[in-house]
């Protein structure tokens, strides 16, 4: 249920390329397995689906040798405890923005004495019979990836890569432009500029340089793979599957 290699790769900063699922079905994942991802993160926050789909979904994505990562509606302790007893193998918190913001996010995912999360016998703990072993998973092996996607968290960025527990960062171009006033415009010069804070930050501290490249473009995420970045969200499930389509429409009206 629980595969390391991501984890590892995040620690010695290799590249692994993953996706982000916004559609509660799970051909979704059969359909995007089949491209070689390494990870998909099943999207809370921007989507309708549900925890009872989300656990269909991570086990899924499991079943098909793929981590399952779950970015979650908000930095908040139930939504997080009860992905993880779904069985995810990581989170995504949305909008940390500080230093509290990313030990708030360590102490919902960690057990007592390193958090404060609740302890529930769910799907991550095998219905109660493997709550050690997944004691000691979640001690070494959980991912926990910050969203950096505002200029706060730019600021203070290393304050945030330097919290004990961080395995990342992630930049959401969309929500980081809008917090400085220009939402989508990612390609300003002054939001550039906020990219290469972060992005030497982590090179400084040789923490994992996350990015979401939107557009379904591999000649643009291999510009940000050669930026450095290691950690890389490649579009989303209807990006993929609204462009195919668009252009070979566009092919037959032309």
């Amino acid at each position: 249920m629980y595969p390391h290699q991501l984890k590892k790769k995040l620690i010695n900063r290799e590249l692994t390329i993953g996706s982000w699922v916004t559609i509660g079905n799970q051909a979704i994942i059969e359909i995007l397995a089949s491209a070689g991802f390494e990870w998909l993160t099943i999207d809370l926050e921007h989507t309708v689906i549900d925890l009872e789909m989300a656990q269909i979904l991570i086990a899924f994505v499991q079943a098909n040798n793929m981590a399952a990562l779950v970015r979650v509606s908000k930095n908040e302790e139930v939504i997080i405890k009860r992905v993880l007893d779904a069985g995810a193998n990581g989170v995504i918190i949305p909008m940390v923005c500080s230093f509290e913001d990313a030990r708030q996010a360590v102490e919902f995912v960690k057990y007592p004495p390193i958090g404060k999360r609740g302890v529930g016998l769910n799907r991550a703990q095998k219905y109660g019979i493997g709550f050690d072993d997944y004691k000691e998973w979640l001690k070494n092996d959980v991912v926990i990836i910050a969203q950096i996607e505002h200029i706060k968290g730019v600021e203070n960025i290393e304050e945030i890569i330097t919290t004990d527990g961080i395995d990342g960062i992630i930049v959401g171009p969309y929500d980081l432009s809008g917090s400085m006033g220009y939402p989508g415009d990612y390609n300003r010069q002054d939001v550039k500029e906020a990219l290469k804070v972060v992005e030497k930050a982590c090179q400084k501290h040789q923490i994992s340089l996350g990015y979401h490249v939107i557009e379904p473009d591999h000649v643009i995420l291999k510009k940000r793979i050669d930026q450095g970045y290691n950690f890389v969200a490649f579009s989303t499930d209807f990006f993929f599957m609204g462009q195919k389509a668009r252009e070979e429409m566009n092919h037959l009206k032309s």
